[in-house]
């Protein structure tokens, strides 16, 4: 499915509420800028029986009281397969989730900071961040932008 099909499934599946729809909409090109940064259009996410995402908390090696919550994004379905948490909880189960889904629920998940996207299957020890402070701010401003456009009046020439 390409960004464009993702962004139309995230817009048809947004709760009947009269904003997040419209909000779709304003943010789709900053989440379809990152996604096109990478490199699959899908990803396997850790999931739960309940379908909570699996989340990986990190510590600093050189600070320790500094840690950072993640959730790892696989190209494949057997590099997931091959992930520490799957094997050693057999009710972890990996699923394909769109690429810019993803990106979405990274918004809304507060505990989480960031998303590793791994790229290149096979390799699962680099990956690519992406942070939800920065992508909050992308999105912030995206929608400040569009509010601001919207506040000016039609008649003025």
């Amino acid at each position: 499915m390409d960004l464009d099909a993702q962004i139309a499934d995230l817009k048809q599946n947004a709760p009947n509420d009269g904003v997040t729809a419209s909000a779709i909409t304003t943010i789709a090109p900053t989440l379809k800028a990152i996604a096109g940064q990478l490199k699959h259009p899908q990803y396997y996410v850790l999931q739960t029986l309940e379908q909570g995402w699996m989340m990986t908390t990190l510590s600093n090696r050189t600070q320790p009281n500094t840690q950072k919550n993640i959730v790892y994004a696989y190209p494949t379905l057997q590099d997931a397969a091959t992930s520490q948490a799957t094997i050693k909880d057999p009710q972890v189960m990996a699923l394909p989730v769109p690429v810019v889904q993803i990106l979405f629920q990274l918004l809304a998940m507060q505990p989480i900071d960031s998303l590793i996207f791994f790229e290149t299957p096979g390799k699962v020890g680099q990956g690519v961040e992406i942070r939800r402070q920065d992508t909050q701010a992308l999105i912030q401003a995206q929608l400040q932008q569009a509010q601001q456009a919207s506040s000016i009046p039609p008649d003025m020439a």
